[in-house]
Formats: structure tokens, sequence, C-alpha cells
């Protein structure tokens, strides 16, 4: 999955982009708290994708 289309799903889902890493961002569901990292590839595998998703509670 393309990083920009996960992100994509995550900002309908309510999520937002905490702080830049130098090699990952975190992001955070306001709704729970929970936060998250994403590596800063351009393509992201699909199963750690889906687990970024069900983690953030943005599926």
């Amino acid at each position: 999955m393309k990083r920009r289309d996960l992100e994509k799903k995550l900002r309908i889902a309510g999520c937002y982009l905490k702080r830049e890493g130098a090699s990952h961002s975190l992001w955070i569901n306001p709704k729970n708290g929970v936060i998250e990292t994403i590596p800063r590839h351009n393509e992201i595998k699909e199963a750690l994708a889906k687990k970024i998703l069900k983690n953030l509670n943005a599926e």
C-alpha cells in the first residue's frame, strides 16, 4: 500500500500526525488515545498497513 493512501485512510478515520521522526511518523487517534508509528517508506507492506489501521481503529 502506498504511504499516502494509508495516511488518507487514517485522516478519514479522524487520526492525525503527532510528529515526524527520522525514520517513522507518529500518528494518534484522539478518540482512544492510541499512538502508532508508521515507517517513512513510499511503499508499506500490506500486512503492516492492516495492522496499523487495526491498532488505530481506522478500518
